[in-house]
């Protein structure tokens, strides 16, 4: 019999993920309007080792999501469950593409990301000020993107745990019983 709630490893991931989406996001803000100093250039390091962070767990996750499904869906009217299935599919897509997009961005600068500062990432298009120009608005773009599904997954959790009282918060958050 499968269980009703997430593995212990997928509500890690979950976590961790939304945390580090967070982080990355609110550095990203942060660091756009400071001005050119050393602290700029550290924020930036920053946000791309986070970003190719953040790219390394949504591999992981998808690959322990394909080998351990989820839980059966809680019952719920027809188009909540498209609309969640919607808002899931778009940010794996999202999950995959601002950090892609990202490291596009700083390949085409001419940025290398450098891991933690230690493992040299291979750059994947080559140095051109006029592609990193046409590249960043879709980085800003999908980034605000995932936190705009952001905020619908959270409504949609909020909704079910405040207003339904049907207990899907718990799948994923156990502590809250």
């Amino acid at each position: 019999m499968m269980s009703a709630n997430y593995t212990r490893t997928a509500i890690a991931l979950h976590w961790l993920m939304a945390a580090l989406v967070l982080g990355t996001f609110a550095l990203g803000l942060w660091m756009a309007d400071l001005p050119n100093s050393p602290l700029k250039l550290r924020s930036y390091n920053w946000h791309k080792w986070a970003g190719a962070s953040f790219l390394a767990l949504a591999l992981l996750r998808l690959a322990w999501r394909w080998r351990h499904p989820p839980p059966p869906a809680m019952p719920m009217p027809r188009w909540q469950a498209h609309l969640a299935g919607g808002v899931h599919h778009a940010m794996y897509a999202l999950f995959f593409a601002v950090p892609l997009v990202g490291w596009a961005y700083s390949s085409s600068l001419g940025y290398p990301l450098v891991w933690f500062g230690v493992l040299p990432l291979p750059d994947f298009v080559p140095v051109d000020r006029a592609l990193a120009k046409l590249i960043k608005p879709w980085h800003e773009s999908a980034a605000w993107g995932l936190a705009g599904l952001v905020v619908l997954h959270v409504a949609g959790a909020v909704k079910h745990q405040w207003i339904d009282h049907d207990g899907l918060l718990r799948r994923m958050a156990p502590w809250l019983q």
